[in-house]
């Protein structure tokens, strides 16, 4: 899966880093290298959602797909 992310240089110093496909995903870092890396992080942890599981009888189904 690719996404595209926007990168910018911090007026303070350093980066932060902003996924536009997931709204309030954002992270930071001292270096590029670092940004890029908890961007890793960050995208991982937007994603990450909690299902509950249906229980038996409903007609609810639960996939994992990949894009």
């Amino acid at each position: 899966m690719k996404i595209k992310v926007i990168v910018h240089e911090a007026e303070e110093g350093g980066f932060w880093a902003e996924v536009p496909a997931i709204p309030g995903c954002a992270t930071q870092g001292e270096t590029f290298e670092e940004v890029l890396q908890n961007l890793q992080e960050a995208i991982e942890a937007c994603l990450s959602v909690e299902i509950e599981k249906p229980k038996p009888g409903d007609k609810e189904r639960v996939l994992e797909i990949s894009i």
